[in-house]
């Protein structure tokens, strides 16, 4: 009897550790892209029934939560001893992101014209197309707790923000005007700061007050108001200093932007799934040899475009954060190629509906081979979880946050 209670009582504690595991490195969104992947190959009108009436909620409003997390990384990431501290460290993913992403256009009107594609070319902003969450999933795969996470973020969101500047240079879009948000967006930021000057230490001010006013702002532009609590997070009061590399908040923590964490940390995983499921369901039908520009654009221009810039900026006297060096930014680079559902809607963006955009899109879903690549790239670079130690040696870091 003892013997049987021993064998289930480890299984139940396991359980746990499995739930962790999952939201941790954030699978329910590969599993949400393989569900939709294999229903719109199998049942297309089923599948487009389905989601297309949830999109809005799901993308829009939803991903709120999950876009406030990464804004909340960066926020700490740039606060006394953390990692991207001084201008010196927050400038420099800024500028490694704009050579990234101007590397990856050129490669990729060269490639669409040789290819004779010449209507594709227009699409060339959609190689700028980061998907955050991706990406973060790779990297926290990779560097578990390392200062190139939020390298990595604040590459993808400066990336991501170029995109939406360039937009309409290749197709103009009636939705897109940003100009009608400014006012609001002015009235978000205004409101933010009031609160902060006042110590409010409630986080549902800032949340909801400040973040409907900035959703509305870019609602009204035309831009994603997903991102809506981005401009708003870093008025939130926080701790003096870096807590250390994505250290959980205390679940006494009384400072409003480690309350926002421990509230946002399960929906953001909910909003994730359905992000996926809504985003991925591309057919594969639509794959053809111009569609493979996306995906080649982005896999070689991201990391050469990376170092390139990261060595002009070194030269110019920037700094990258400690730990992270010129191997470690191969690998960012590649991680940052991901487009999937964000480089889904800036294809949705440049095209109507027809074969150009599900060429596009098809491209742009290749892009996720930088998942796999990036990680071979790390396993021979000999970074991240692939990094040699010396024998005895023990992770401070991971021990220091399982403490905490």
């Amino acid at each position: 009897m003892n013997s049987v209670q021993e064998t289930k009582e480890p299984s139940r504690r396991n359980l746990p550790r499995l739930s962790k595991f999952i939201v941790e490195y954030l699978l329910v969104l590969p599993l949400g892209a393989l569900i939709a992947l294999v229903w719109v190959n199998t049942s297309p009108a089923s599948y487009f029934r389905t989601t297309l009436p949830m999109a809005f909620v799901v993308n829009d409003i939803a991903m709120v939560a999950f876009f406030g997390m990464v804004m909340k990384e960066v926020v700490e990431a740039t606060a006394p001893d953390g990692v991207l501290h001084s201008w010196r460290r927050v400038l420099m993913p800024v500028l490694a992101s704009i050579g990234a992403v101007a590397a990856a256009a050129v490669i990729y009107t060269m490639f669409e014209g040789r290819v004779d594609e010449p209507m594709l070319v227009s699409a060339w902003p959609v190689t700028f197309a980061t998907d955050l969450a991706v990406s973060y999933l790779v990297a926290r795969v990779i560097f578990h707790r390392h200062p190139a996470i939020p390298f990595l973020l604040l590459m993808g969101i400066t990336a991501n923000a170029a995109a939406l500047m360039m937009l309409p240079l290749v197709q103009p879009m009636g939705d897109l005007d940003p100009g009608k948000g400014l006012p609001l967006m002015a009235a978000a930021i205004g409101l933010a700061l009031v609160l902060r000057r006042s110590r409010v230490r409630s986080m549902w001010p800032y949340v909801l007050g400040s973040g409907s006013l900035s959703w509305a702002a870019l609602y009204w532009g035309g831009l994603g108001p997903a991102l809506a609590l981005v401009p708003v997070l870093p008025f939130l009061p926080h701790a003096a200093r870096d807590p250390g590399f994505f250290v959980d908040a205390r679940p006494g923590a009384g400072d409003a932007l480690s309350r926002f964490e421990i509230w946002a940390k399960y929906p953001a995983q909910v909003a994730l799934f359905f992000f996926a499921l809504v985003n991925a369901g591309v057919p594969f039908g639509s794959l053809e040899l111009g569609s493979v520009g996306v995906a080649v654009a982005a896999i070689i221009g991201r990391p050469l475009g990376t170092l390139a810039a990261a060595g002009v900026a070194v030269a110019a006297g920037l700094y990258l954060p400690k730990g992270v060096g010129w191997r470690e930014l191969i690998v960012v680079g590649l991680a940052t190629a991901i487009g999937f559902s964000v480089g889904l809607y800036f294809s949705a963006a440049v095209f109507p509906t027809g074969q150009l955009r599900s060429e596009t899109q098809m491209g742009v879903l290749l892009s996720l081979a930088g998942a796999p690549m990036a990680i071979l790239a790390a396993k021979l670079l000999r970074v991240g979880r692939f990094a040699r130690k010396p024998e005895g040696h023990q992770d401070m870091r991971d021990t220091t946050a399982s403490a905490a």
